[in-house]
This record gives structure tokens, C-alpha cells and sequence, in this order.
């Protein structure tokens, strides 16, 4: 069973179908936020996140679009309605169990005050192995990570729509039965 996961698509319709296309054929898709830019709307991707039946968490930039300072954002002509209240219902952060393996989804941290950049060097990135997952799938820092720890394989697939860094476009593919992730790079800075 293989898990795709994508994060950081930022209305990036053309990097999210590329992700899709270079990860191959996935048995669950995952976006782990930041589908949309904080005041930008894009019926593309979330059309496409809806149609490939994706697991989709808000990120940063859903908390800014559907909170009080992206009202004038919502009104928008040309947004369609059903995929703006589809995106809207989403959660925060997801739970769940696939293949035996227990996974955690969240777009920065699962503790408190949320909103850390955890990247692959910073020492934070030991709490995710606090956590009672097999996986924990992250985002928001644009950089990908593959990293054990603890009993947890913690993975953030970087961004598929928004290169920062001097890093290239990427998204991530879990091997269940295997127990290892790997990173996708699809276009180069």
C-alpha cells in the first residue's frame, strides 16, 4: 500500500499534478495543508484534491483565508462555492488508522502554540517521536524530511507548489508494507 502525500500546494494547480504524475500510483493521497495561499483561492487545486479523494488538513493559510481578515478574500467572484465549503470543513489536523499503522497529520506541530518551523536540522524535530503514531506527516517548512524517530517515520514532503530555500519542488511517497518513505523531487529550483 503507498501512501502519497503532498503539502504547501499554494494554489500551484500545474506543480500539484506533477506531484501527482511523479509520485506514481498511490493508494491514499494526503495534503497536510496550505492547499491555498493565505487570501488566494484556487478552485483548480481543490477540484483536484476533491476528484483524487484526497485527506486534505488545513494549513496556515486556511486559518488566514477563512478567518476574520480573509472575509474581504471570500467573496471573491469566480470562487466556487461547493469547493470553498468543502475546503472550509476540513480539519485542523487528522488521526487515523491505515494498513494496521497509526497516523498523525499536522501542517506545523502536534504541540503547542502551533506554528513552528521545524526543519530537518532544528532540535524540535525530536518531539514528533512523542507522539503515539507509526507516522507523522507534516508540512509548512517547505523543506522535505525522512527521519525515524522513536517508533515514528516522520515525514514532510516539502512544498509541491511553492519552492523556498533553493529547494525544488517535491512531494513524498510512504511505503506501508516496506515501513520507508521517500522524497519526490520534480522540478528543480
Amino acid at each position: 500500500m503507498i501512501v502519497g502525500v503532498v503539502s504547501d500546494i499554494h494554489c500551484n494547480v500545474e506543480g500539484l499534478k506533477q506531484a501527482l504524475t511523479a509520485m506514481g500510483p498511490v493508494d491514499r493521497l494526503i495534503c497536510a495543508g496550505d492547499s491555498i495561499y493565505d487570501y488566494r483561492f484556487s478552485n483548480e487545486v481543490i477540484a483536484l484534491l476533491r476528484e483524487c479523494d484526497a485527506d486534505v488538513i488545513w494549513g496556515n493559510h486556511e486559518e488566514m483565508f477563512f478567518g476574520r481578515l480573509g472575509e474581504r478574500a471570500r467573496r471573491q467572484p469566480g470562487i466556487d462555492r461547493s469547493h470553498l465549503e468543502w475546503l472550509r470543513a476540513r480539519p485542523a489536523e487528522l488521526e487515523f488508522t491505515l494498513a494496521g499503522k497509526k497516523f498523525l497529520v499536522v501542517h506545523s506541530t502536534p504541540w503547542m502554540p502551533r506554528g513552528d518551523y521545524v526543519f530537518p536540522q532544528s532540535p524540535e524535530l525530536r518531539r514528533y517521536g512523542e507522539v503515539d503514531a507509526d507516522y507523522v506527516l507534516y508540512g509548512h517548512t517547505h523543506v522535505p524530511v525522512v527521519k525515524r524517530v522513536g517508533r515514528a517515520l516522520v515525514v514532510n514532503p516539502g512544498s509541491a507548489g511553492d519552492a523556498r530555500y533553493g529547494m525544488g519542488l517535491s512531494c513524498a511517497a510512504i511505503d506501508l508494507v516496506a515501513d520507508e518513505a521517500r522524497i519526490v523531487d520534480y522540478v528543480s529550483p
